[in-house]
Parts: C-alpha cells; structure tokens; sequence
C-alpha cells in the first residue's frame, strides 16, 4: 500500500515562494525507483503535469514553470519537494504528488496555492 500526503500549501502574494512536500508512505522500498512528479489543476483547466524526477533521469519541468520551480527528492525521508519561486496568480491551483511505481501510480489528495494580492 502507497500512500502520499501533500503539504505546503496556502495563500501568497504575487512575487512571492512556497515549497510543497509530499511525504511517501508505502510497505515496500517504492520510493528509490519511482518515478515522482507534481500536477496541478487550476479553476476550470484540465490536469497539467508541472514536474518530474525519478532514478530514470531529470528533472524535467513544464515550459511555464521553468527557472522558476524546483522539484528534488529526499530518499532518506521518503519525501519530494517543489520549491517555486516568482508565483504569479495564474500558478493558482490544486497541486498534486504522483508516483508511478512497479507499474501502478499513485496521487496525493492535493494542496491548494493560491496566489493573490
């Protein structure tokens, strides 16, 4: 059983930072091979993926969050992170955790960030 916990989250000013964490629970050594990324969903939009990082190679990062985001992984806390920097208000949005692992993938519940003055 897998199982990610989001955090992080919240209300920033434009301009400004946050960092998510999705903390990895799982009863096998999942987290070493998986491939881990961040989704995010803003009001009326479709899921985008925003970025990933996994054993196979990256980071990788979607055009409109590049030089401003950061995604890195802990092995020892089983935990992944997203640094992101210069948010704008159009970066408002539910942010996901996703592992895809030994063929299966997984999703956190999310947190929201909204960015607003």
């Amino acid at each position: 059983q897998v199982q990610l916990v989001e955090s992080g989250g919240g209300l920033v000013q434009p301009g400004g930072s946050l960092r998510l964490s999705c903390q990895v629970s799982s009863t096998a050594r999942i987290f070493d091979v998986a491939a881990l990324a961040w989704y995010r969903q803003g009001p009326g939009k479709q899921r985008e993926l925003v970025a990933t990082v996994g054993r196979a190679g990256g980071p990788h990062y979607a055009d409109f969050v590049k030089d401003r985001f950061a995604i890195s992984k802990d092995n020892a806390k089983n935990t992944v992170y997203l640094q992101m920097n210069s948010l704008k208000p159009e970066d408002t949005a539910v942010y996901y955790c996703h592992l895809l692992g030994y063929g299966r993938e997984y999703w956190g519940q999310g947190t929201q960030v909204t960015v607003s003055s």
